[in-house]
């Protein structure tokens, strides 16, 4: 942003003092004021301070005998009145007599004289109002000009956008952005405009105005436009949506325009607008009535994107939401943000290189897999991925090592998924063979079902605010979609502790709560959204709505089809609980042996798991009921190792 003249480093260091230290400012003029108006003062005269004491009217005759008494201290001669100190706290006034022996007595007496002006009606109003009023109002519009200079407008500088505006030209490269591949190529083109503006004019093609970056938090979004501005090389305006809601309605408005001239002046430039659903909300999703001043801000908005030429001016107005569903249609129309462009969550590829990028500068041991870590974090945004790489930092530092090794990444990924580790929590030998048989349900049930996400790792090491224990499961790729099989899969390893419980401890315990409540939702999904049972057929019995207040699930049927829905979850949870109770009979020798392990390490791997079953499966005969493990091309990773090996 170009600075103005009142910033410039000749005056810079003014304004600094002044900008910074208002109060200071306003007290040192109170003072000089106070000064100037003492010194102003019609009773001020050559000993000052007459107004403070006892005012007493004596005669002429009375003040001759105090000056031959040696009484009065100070004289001052007036115009009709005479004005005599005695002491430090008593005035005398004398209406003035002709009496040309006056001053020879006081100069016998050696007593000091002067004359001062007396006041009158008009001077007590000039003095005593007229003039601090004034100097007042001076000082008044001197600081409230200062103030609106350094903020560039609006009353106090409310209305202006300059201290909210980053301003900068970003550093950031593409190669600094992995993980969103097709995003990157559709903002490429923006860049190639940006550079070389006349192969697009000379063919009549015109860039769009506007670009929505639509994707989960954490992804990259941000990322990416300032990406798009370090690779053309041109000023970056960054601004936060909810920094133009102000209390006072006018005020976004004023924000907006501010934002657009300064963009403008430095064209060709990015404009990027974060999280812009703060402004951009729906302007008919409000029931009982809108927000003024949020409106307005979005009308100023959409007419600052209609008024610019894009080819006299090119200003490229970038934007960040992840809820794109409540935006306004007139955001979203043809010449303003005319093209959404998707930053999803990464995916196998995307992870290891943001992993690699994140991993610049942090010094690794040589046998540090990426690969693994970037199948344990599936699902996980590339914000995730950072804190991780961080963590991991963190915790080899903690240990003074050298390099940050293998166990310190899966370490910071546990932590990211299940919390802190709770070593100094004490758990009786009681509610710990309680938990061990819970998870080695759980861990058993996941690796013997189909459709089921495998096990990463068994403990009973305490983590998060409650959890005693956990089983960490991670599929072996990113799924957006998920079929019958795979959600009853999930139940039955959500139902796979409290089937322990009563296998191996012959008494439940309230460790299932949440285990009970995941499942029941699944279950109560499959029926009224997915069209997966036959008590509601295709019919979608629920919808997920934004409504003014909340995001609420909205129900629409009668209560003879809730009484059929609930019959039908309770009936189902039974079901599924009870081939789950059958499997772990059927493996109760390797559950056992699972439980031994826990209680030998507190942690056990999912290839421990998967081999202690295995051998059981082996030495009864049974056939294997282990679902091999798959990468991110669908191979059989155990498969591979093997062929390796």
């Amino acid at each position: 942003m170009r600075k103005n003249s009142q910033n410039s480093p000749e005056n810079g260091n003014n304004n600094n003092f002044f900008n910074k230290n208002p109060i200071v400012v306003f007290l040192i003029f109170a003072v000089l004021i106070i000064v100037i108006f003492r010194a102003m003062s019609p009773d001020s005269g050559i000993g000052g301070g007459m107004n403070g004491g006892v005012n007493k009217n004596i005669t002429y005759s009375e003040l001759k005998s105090l000056i031959n008494a040696k009484q009065i201290s100070k004289v001052y001669i007036g115009q009709t009145t005479i004005k005599a100190e005695a002491g430090a706290n008593t005035i005398y006034t004398v209406k003035k007599v002709e009496d040309p022996t006056l001053v020879p007595t006081l100069e016998a007496e050696k007593i000091p004289y002067g004359a001062y002006n007396e006041s009158n009606f008009f001077t007590d109003i000039l003095f005593s109002w007229v003039i601090p009023l004034v100097i007042f109002f001076g000082i008044w519009m001197f600081l409230v000009s200062r103030m609106q200079k350094n903020v560039g407008g609006g009353i106090l500088g409310v209305g202006s956008s300059k201290k909210l505006v980053n301003s900068e030209k970003p550093n950031v490269k593409f190669s600094d952005v992995a993980g969103v591949e097709e995003a990157k190529e559709e903002v490429m083109e923006i860049v190639d405009y940006l550079k070389n503006p006349d192969k697009y004019l000379r063919l009549g093609a015109k860039i769009p105005k506007g670009i929505l970056l639509v994707g989960p938090p954490g992804t990259g979004k941000t990322l990416l436009a300032r990406a798009v501005a370090g690779e053309a090389d041109v000023p970056f305006f960054s601004i936060s949506a909810s920094s133009f809601i102000e209390m006072f309605v006018g005020v976004g408005a004023s924000r907006v325009r501010d934002l657009f001239e300064n963009a403008k002046k430095e064209a060709p430039s990015i404009v990027f607008i974060d999280e812009i659903d703060a402004i951009g909300k729906s302007r008919s999703s409000s029931p009982m009535g809108g927000n003024d001043e949020r409106e307005q801000t979005l009308n100023q908005l959409l007419s600052e994107m209609d008024g610019f030429d894009a080819d006299k001016s090119p200003v490229i107005v970038m934007a960040a939401t992840n809820r794109p569903e409540i935006l306004d249609a007139a955001l979203l129309r043809p010449g303003r943000f005319d093209r959404q462009v998707l930053v999803d969550k990464p995916d196998f590829k995307g992870r290891v290189d943001i992993l690699r990028i994140h991993m610049r500068g942090v010094k690794f041991a040589k046998d540090v897999d990426i690969e693994e870590i970037g199948r344990l974090t599936t699902g996980l945004a590339g914000a995730d991925l950072e804190n991780i790489v961080n963590e991991a930092a963190l915790l080899a530092g903690r240990e003074s090592k050298e390099h940050v090794e293998q166990k310190d990444l899966i370490e910071a990924v546990e932590r990211s998924i299940a919390g802190l580790e709770k070593k100094s929590r004490r758990v009786n030998p009681k509610e710990k063979r309680i938990v061990a048989y819970h998870e080695c349900g759980h861990a058993l049930i996941a690796e013997v079902t189909k459709g089921a996400r495998k096990v990463t790792k068994v403990s009973i090491i305490p983590r998060g605010l409650a959890a005693l224990g956990y089983t960490l499961n991670t599929p072996e790729e990113n799924k957006f979609l998920m079929q019958r099989h795979e959600l009853i899969a999930e139940v039955d390893v959500l139902l796979g502790g409290r089937a322990a419980e009563k296998v191996f401890i012959k008494e439940i315990s309230t460790g299932a709560s949440n285990d009970l409540e995941r499942a029941t939702d699944i279950i109560k999904a499959m029926i009224s959204m997915y069209g997966m049972s036959d008590v509601a057929g295709l019919m979608v019995l629920e919808k997920q709505r934004n409504n003014f207040l909340y995001g609420q699930t909205i129900k629409d049927y009668s209560d003879n089809m809730a009484q059929k829905v609930d019959e039908h979850v309770k009936d189902m949870l039974a079901k599924r609980f009870e081939d789950v109770v059958n499997t772990l009979e059927t493996y109760k020798p390797a559950i056992e042996s699972m439980v031994k392990a826990l209680y030998k390490e507190e942690t056990i791997e999912g290839e421990k798991v998967r081999e202690i079953i295995r051998n059981y499966e082996e030495e009864n005969g049974l056939p294997s009921r282990l679902v091999p493990l798959k990468d991110e091309n669908n191979e059989d990773i155990e498969e591979a190792k093997h062929k390796e090996e």
